[in-house]
């Protein structure tokens, strides 16, 4: 039997943490696949597909890609309906493995939720996962373009007032991968999603990450990389 191979510690420093919700430190997978399998039926599309493209966007980027041909007018309008949907169902809403003790060890350092829900949809899945709201954080209303559009994530670093190159971005799925690499920052890919999309560095999940603090009062990021 052939033994696992194990990679060595990656470490990162940064002056700021850009934080992704679902998939990165909430497991809300299950209610963002229950409903979006119903709609994609519902408009006659194969659900296995529409889920390739789902995670990291928001809903109306989603179904500008399903379905091209509509007008943005109707997918705005059902992207309202659902929200609002996906707002009120928390069943199977979770925490990512090691987000408590992630986000306690963060507490009182510069960090942002960045993330293509809105606010309601944030606060619902973050209180289901039962973890802190950061107190800085960027939500479908702050932006004008959804991930891989870079400019939430250049919106959190300016919030923070922290220099893009100087943020290290959490993510799980390719469309935040690239929204957080065009921001010219670097990006840990959180879970089995992220390895295919080239983030700077890729761990299982949160429990794979420690923090620590520099001298200067900086953050230095432990990485523990999947075994082979």
């Amino acid at each position: 039997m052939p033994a696992s191979t194990t990679t060595a510690p990656v470490v990162l420093t940064a002056k700021a943490l850009l934080l992704d919700m679902d998939g990165t430190i909430v497991n809300s997978d299950a209610v963002v696949e229950r409903c979006w399998r119903e709609w994609a039926v519902s408009h006659g599309l194969d659900p296995h597909e529409a889920l390739k493209v789902v995670h990291g966007r928001q809903g109306y980027a989603t179904m500008a890609i399903l379905l091209p041909e509509r007008p943005m007018e109707l997918n705005y309008a059902e992207n309202t309906v659902m929200l609002a949907r996906e707002t009120a169902d928390t069943d199977g809403v979770v925490p990512v493995g090691g987000a408590a003790e992630f986000m306690a060890a963060i507490d009182a350092l510069p960090h942002a939720l960045v993330t293509s829900a809105d606010a309601a949809l944030a606060a619902a899945r973050m209180t289901a996962a039962a973890l802190p709201m950061p107190r800085i954080r960027v939500t479908a209303e702050s932006v004008s373009a959804s991930k891989p559009d870079p400019e939430g994530f250049l919106k959190g670093a300016a919030e923070l007032g922290v220099d893009p190159a100087d943020c290290v971005v959490f993510e799980d799925s390719g469309a935040g991968i690239a929204a957080g690499l065009a921001a010219g920052m670097r990006v840990i890919g959180i879970g089995p999603r992220a390895a295919a999309h080239g983030p700077t560095a890729h761990v299982a999940d949160l429990t794979s990450v420690r923090v620590d603090t520099t001298p200067d009062g900086g953050i230095h990021l432990t990485l523990t990389p999947p075994t082979a």
